[in-house]
């Protein structure tokens, strides 16, 4: 709109200039048509085309009829430059074509009205007025689409800062959930064969009491470790919970079961996602026999062979009846494993008991691959 004005207001300038040095013999053309053109021109961006059109012809009948020379032109540059501006290239292409051949065909009258140096500057004029209005909009849109390109970008960053916080959320709630549920239910058993002793065997009560108090101290510094995650106020705090395939005999001694452990091949050169990642396989396990086979006694066994770290947990109690495996702990298990790029697999034996099977990869998938 600024533009618009000051535009009119210059060219109206022009015209009382030119109507002060007029001789005289004027028409109402030379009111008229500076009166139409300069006041349609502020719509220009509400109705390009129209006021191109309006504009153009008052220009053309304004020059060769009108008895005063103002500088109504530069409302046709104006013009144009807006149409092109706004995407009606085409319109003021022909626009600007159509003018410029009525010009020369009025020239080839007999009356010169512009020589011929004026004519290619105006031609230039118009011709300059289109190209920059098309290069204001192409830039435009650049900008728009760099702009919708940014955004996109920060949205699929604040998505993905969304889901690393949810996997880390999942990866934090199994962490508690192995380590208190594992623990927890080493204190009950424990205490439960303590309270049974306490009269008749006190060596056996003592015995449990003493491992109730290792399974709660274990507890709390796994705890502590995991909300110190949480809460970052440490970054030299350790971060890495304690379990792993190398203290696989703390893992078996802390169930409380009477187990069977068969290992074959190397431990201890085992990935740390991997090696952790079957260690909590192996304790929630352990912990489900505990809970819910009805017997003391399992059977680990761990292979490391062929890239793969297989792991069996196996019992022969009469358990309780199997429900697919719907309950946070094998769901846990088996979000481990397909994390790792491996398998869990989970049920009742034929010949009696319960069977965890997983097989975990040691060479680890990158995150694109998950």
């Amino acid at each position: 709109m600024i533009v618009s004005l000051g535009t009119v207001a210059a060219v109206l300038a022009g015209v009382l200039v030119a109507y002060v040095r007029a001789p005289g013999g004027l028409n109402a053309l030379d009111f008229v048509l500076p009166l139409i053109s300069c006041g349609v021109l502020p719509a220009r961006r509400r109705y390009p085309v129209a006021v191109l059109i309006v504009v153009a012809m008052s220009v053309a009948a304004y020059y060769p009829y009108a008895r005063l020379d103002g500088p109504l032109i530069v409302l046709v540059f104006v013009a144009l430059y807006t149409a092109a501006d706004l995407g009606h290239l085409t319109a003021a292409i022909a626009t600007g074509g159509l003018s410029l051949l009525a010009m020369g065909i009025g020239e080839t009258g007999g009356v010169r009205h512009v020589d011929d140096s004026q004519f290619i500057m105006i031609a230039g004029w118009v011709v300059a007025a289109i190209a920059f209005g098309g290069v204001t909009r192409n830039r435009r849109a650049y900008l728009d689409e760099a702009r919708r390109h940014a955004q996109d970008a920060l949205q699929a960053k604040e998505e993905e800062a969304r889901r690393r916080a949810g996997e880390e959320r999942l990866r934090i709630a199994r962490e508690l959930h192995d380590v208190l549920g594992h623990n927890i239910s080493m204190i009950n058993v424990q205490a439960a064969a303590a309270l049974h002793g306490l009269k008749k065997r006190p060596e056996d009560a003592e015995a449990a009491l003493r491992t109730i108090k290792e399974t709660s101290k274990e507890t709390l510094r796994e705890l502590r470790t995991t909300l110190g995650v949480l809460r970052q106020v440490d970054e030299d705090a350790p971060t890495t919970p304690a379990d792993s395939l190398a203290r696989v005999e703390a893992l078996v001694a802390a169930s409380g079961l009477k187990v069977r452990t068969e290992l074959s091949g190397p431990l201890d050169t085992v990935p740390t996602e991997v090696d952790l990642a079957a260690a909590r396989i192996v304790r929630e396990s352990l912990t489900n026999v505990s809970r819910h086979s009805g017997t003391d006694q399992a059977t680990l066994t761990i292979t490391n062979t062929s890239g793969n770290i297989v792991i069996r947990v196996e019992d022969d109690g009469p358990g309780a009846a199997y429900d697919g495996g719907s309950g946070f702990g094998l769901q846990g298990m088996r979000e481990r494993a397909a994390a790792l790029g491996g398998t869990l697999e989970a049920g009742p034996r034929p010949e009696g008991g319960f069977r965890v099977t997983a097989r975990l990869p040691l060479t680890t998938p990158t995150n694109g691959a998950r």
